[in-house]
């Protein structure tokens, strides 16, 4: 029985699979996947009643191997009977029946034999792909790989090859990446939508096995790890400690999902960040499977996904739901998106590190524009950025607001991939294929002039040390002009580059008792400098770096102040043994940055506890106190609840700002500290040249480190081997568990879709301005001692010391309902100026938790939407931003615009974007929040089309018309079925 690996072969596999279960295959051998709707012609065929998944032998997918090729099951199967054998013919038959099936084609060996076939884009003959960007020629592959006229159709291939004029009318487009990935903020809620799928299943009288991820799904467990103990040569273990009492409930529900659920690779807490993990260790960059080969390319929840970029993996952040889609087999419907042509030329200066230039990049995209498009980098420069540096601009992606930051595959990239531990044969293959399907770019030979949709060009030479801040990522500030920067913050009005301190008050020193040394602090006093997270930590140029300006200080006798909570937290083991082999680790221990542990610390809020003693002064005199951190987040009230200023910087910087103790400073004039011989030592005197920064990088930085580290990434470590879970391919809810709760979102479900929907009467439950982030929708750091959460924990017999984040509590919808729009910085217009989680019960004028309000206005039956301004819902892609506002009745968003993800995140949740026309917002339409809004959408599904005109209307009598922002027909689809899993789950039910 031959079968290809294409997509129709997929479907008729599938669509045969009851047959072959039922009477083919033994249990020992079963292994579940799960497809969606076969196509019509295949139905035909008389097979069982019902369609169902096929079950397998191929085993738990593992790095390095790939999936076995069902050989010995077809040998089973061969062995039947004779009717079997001409059941398989007809099967093989219309398995070949591939539209593209004359493109399949042999790569050969260098030595004789083949790497496996492929899909050829040259095949085609059409000259408009050699002028398409690498990143649409990778969605080009996927479609004709893909292509089986059913889920994937020759007219959306035809689409993509016309890009050029296609992409600018907003055509949809199905792409089905190669495989998920999450982490566990993200993942928890996942696996427990996967679990709670099963049970709507067993309810509905279908089989819950069909709920099983059908690509491999990497979930890296990171972002539990808070940083409680620093300054500590035990504080690995120390936080680790902590973090197993405080997540034991949810890491063994993990492991529970790693058991229960096929194709799920689960990489144990301590191991590294997601994305420093996926550059070093799970990026194929080329998958070959059952001989077929193509291109890797991958979907994440977390929005940093895009870091894999650097390495020529497509891959972006997808909202959670979106992701569980992915896995059960669901195309992703996307618009076909514009790629703007980025063109980098020179080479950085002397001094200036790749976070000055991610910076730069980030500013310039922002002011571009590149919401919803690719951006792909290409140009003379790119032969002067290292893998690493590529992957600091990649991971930037969400601030600059692009889907991705596309660095094709060339001579840099297999370099990399040599150098972390990838075997010659793999290299050589990865080369020979993409050379051969025009997806290599090799910058030694004369290069074709691609199409783009803009271009934008930056010379290296031109970018200047820099830091990003107070509030925002794409906030730039030349390093020169950060104190005259600093200062007009201080004087403007609250806002993004403003605090609003009277003239009065910007010199106030407070002075406090440190565990008894005499202590100060003023406005812009550094209280946080951590080295963490995804974006620098992967990169060995500056962690070597920060090490070399520790060490200088450290020999100039200058020293980071106790107060200030040091840290160092990396991507990944490699880092460790690239410090320890450099001799620089020692340093930066001496300074305070021992290592904290291996995840997302302070740059998601996990930071911990600031000293007794400093955030008393910090609240007692209303201190700006500042954080500096090498992340890539900064928003308001998201490293720290008191720290009002957050500046991202490289982590050379955050060591040179650690030990000036001060924001307030023009490192160009003003010393940083006094030498031990009484001497006033500068910035320049600290500061590592490029050339010993590279030297250290060649000496330290070596391939072994990268074996030895992942070869034993997945045994784990004690604690987590010694976890006890159930088995049980259904799991057993505890209504007691403040972690793990069954959420509702199937609890009524029938068959029966619900329809579309308008909005009638409905209250403003916020009224917001532009930027709100979904770090202030549904944020992720410490639960407040006064909020709903907090005093749903209370009543649970939970202490105040438990209650642990708000991301690591995402697997119960009880806290996180209860925790959205709980941010203590955000603003709601309706409160008038008062900042924090309230807002207005209209109808009483009560000033409310606003969780509070939206259980009123429920509970009256009584509908709410919100109102926002531009950039609604950027930031991370946290599905629970929109299962919480769906949680608590909003039935509709108006905003003049919607991050990416957040939008799609809202329509899978079944709320409705809106979007002003351009021009208009609440304040030019005169709408304060207290009127009642009507939303004449049609009730009949048929009638809705994407970006159509619709018409609100208020109480007060005012009436405008807005852009429904349903972008495509399969998203008007989970509107009508009342969300994305609803949709997912009664098309697997009909199988």
């Amino acid at each position: 029985m031959y079968i290809t690996a294409s997509s129709s072969a997929s479907s008729i596999l599938r669509a045969s699979s009851s047959y072959l279960r039922a009477r083919l295959v033994p249990p020992s051998l079963s292994r579940t996947l799960v497809a969606s709707s076969p196509p019509k012609a295949y139905r035909s065929l008389n097979f069982s009643s019902a369609v169902r998944s096929l079950r397998y032998s191929a085993p738990r997918w593992s790095h390095g191997v790939d999936w076995r090729s069902p050989i010995s099951l077809r040998s089973q199967i061969r062995a039947v009977a004779p009717v079997i054998e001409q059941f398989q013919r007809k099967i093989s038959t219309m398995a070949s029946e591939h539209p593209f099936k004359a493109n399949l084609t042999s790569l050969p060996k260098p030595g004789g034999g083949e790497f496996g076939k492929f899909y050829s884009l040259p095949s085609l003959n059409d000259p408009r792909i050699e002028k398409l960007p690498y990143s649409i020629r990778i969605l080009l592959e996927s479609a004709i790989r893909n292509c089986d006229n059913f889920q994937v159709k020759k007219e959306d291939v035809e689409k993509i090859i016309d890009w050029e004029n296609t992409s600018p009318k907003q055509v949809e487009i199905p792409f089905k990446p190669a495989r998920v990935l999450l982490q566990d903020f993200t993942g928890v809620p996942a696996v427990v939508d996967l679990a709670c799928m099963r049970d709507a299943m067993n309810r509905l009288g279908s089989d819950s096995n069909k709920i099983n991820p059908l690509v491999p799904v990497d979930l890296v467990i990171d972002h539990s790890v808070q940083v409680d103990v620093t300054r500590s040569e035990n504080a690995v273990q120390a936080n680790m400690d902590l973090e197993f009492q405080r997540n034991k409930e949810r890491f063994g529900f993990l492991k529970w999902g790693s058991t229960a659920f096929h194709n799920m690779l689960v990489v144990p807490p301590g191991s590294g960040i997601v994305h420093q993990v996926n550059l070093e260790y799970l990026g194929r960059v080329v998958f070959n499977t059952d001989n077929i080969l193509y291109p890797d390319s991958v979907v994440g929840t977390d929005s940093h996904t895009t870091m894999i970029d650097g390495l020529g993996v497509a891959g972006w952040g997808v909202g959670g739901i979106e992701a569980e889609a992915a896995m059960l087999g669901q195309p992703m419907s996307m618009v076909l998106p514009g790629v703007v042509g980025f063109k980098l030329s020179g080479k950085l200066r002397n001094g200036v590190t790749a976070t000055d230039l991610v910076l730069t990049v980030t500013q310039m995209l922002r002011k571009h524009g590149v919401v919803g498009k690719f951006v792909e980098f290409y140009g003379d420069g790119m032969g002067e950025l290292s893998l690493a540096d590529r992957a600091t601009i990649a991971n930037m992606s969400p601030e600059y607001g692009a889907t991705m930051g596309f660095f094709p595959v060339d001579r840099v990239t297999l370099q990399y991939l040599k150098l972390t531990g990838r075997s010659d044969e793999t290299v050589a293959m990865i080369e020979a294929y993409l050379r051969a399907n025009k997806l290599f770019v090799d910058y030694n030979e004369p290069q074709l002039e691609r199409v783009y949709s803009s271009y934008l060009q930056l010379d290296l030479t031109d970018v200047e040390p820099c830091i990003s801040g107070p509030k925002r990522p794409h906030d730039r500030v030349a390093l020169k002009e950060m104190k005259a920067d600093w200062h007009s913050c201080l004087d403007n009005k609250v806002g993004f580059k403003g605090f609003a301190i009277p003239k009065e008050a910007q010199d106030k020193v407070a002075k406090f008792s440190f565990h008894g040394e005499p202590s100060e602090l003023k406005h812009g006093s550094v209280v946080i400098a951590a080295i963490t997270s995804c974006t620098n930590t992967s990169n060995p140029s500056v962690m070597l770096g920060a090490g070399l300006v520790a060490k200088k200080a450290c020999e100039l006798g200058l020293q980071v102040k106790p107060w200030v909570k040091t840290s160092l937290a990396p991507g990944s083991g490699v880092v460790t043994k690239y410090l320890l082999q450099s001799g620089l680790q020692k340093y930066l221990n001496q300074q305070g940055f021992h290592i904290v542990g291996y995840g997302c610390t302070t740059c998601i809020g996990n930071s911990g506890d600031l000293d007794e003693s400093v955030a008393s002064v910090i609240s007692e005199n209303d201190i700006v106190a500042a954080a500096v951190l090498s992340g890539n987040r900064n928003f308001e009230g998201r490293v720290h609840a008191l720290t009002r200023a957050n500046y991202l910087a490289s982590p050379p910087l955050v060591v040179a700002y650690a030990l000036a103790g001060t924001v307030d400073i023009d490192f160009n004039k003003e010393p940083i500290g006094t030498s031990k011989d009484g001497k006033s030592v500068f910035f320049k005197d600290i500061w590592p040249s490029t050339e010993e920064i590279a030297e250290a990088v060649q000496s330290s930085v070596l391939p072994a480190m990268f074996k030895s580290t992942y070869e034993a990434i997945t045994k784990g470590n004690p604690m987590w081997n010694e976890l006890s879970v159930p088995t049980g391919t259904l799991y057993s809810w505890d209504p007691n568990s403040t972690y793990i709760h069954d959420p509702p979102y199937f609890k009524n479900m029938t068959m029966d879709p619900p329809g579309a929907h308008g909005v009638k009467d409905a209250y403003c439950l916020l009224n917001f301005g532009d930027s709100i982030t979904t770090d202030h929708i549904s944020p992720a750091g410490s639960i407040h001692k006064d909020s709903p959460a907090a005093k749903y924990l209370l009543e649970r017999g939970v202490d105040r010391k438990d209650f642990n984040s708000y991301g690591s509590r995402r697997g119960n919808d009880e806290i996180m309902a209860r925790g959205t729009f709980a941010n203590i910085r955000i603003v709601n217009k309706l409160l008038n100026g008062e900042v924090g989680p309230k807002t207005i019960h209209v109808p009483t004028g009560e000033k409310l938790y606003v969780f509070d309000a939206a259980t009123r206005y429920k509970a009256a039956g009584q509908d709410t939407i919100i109102l926002a301004g531009a950039e609604y819902g950027s930031g991370s892609s946290r599905d629970w931003a929109a299962k919480g506002p769906m949680l608590l009745g909003v039935k509709a968003v108006i905003a003049k615009s919607f991050e990416r993800i957040h939008r799609s995140n809202l329509v899978g949740m079944g709320i409705i974007p809106l979007c002003y026309k351009a021009g208009e917002d609440a304040e030019t339409l005169g709408l304060t929040g207290h009127e009642r809004y009507t939303i004449d959408l049609p009730s009949n599904i048929s009638e809705i089309r994407p970006g159509q005109d619709v018409t609100v209307t208020t109480d007060t009598g005012k009436s405008f018309t807005c852009i429904a922002r349903f972008d495509t027909e399969v998203e008007l689809a989970y509107f009508h079925h009342g969300g994305i899993l609803q949709y997912v789950l009664r098309n697997l039910i009909k199988q």
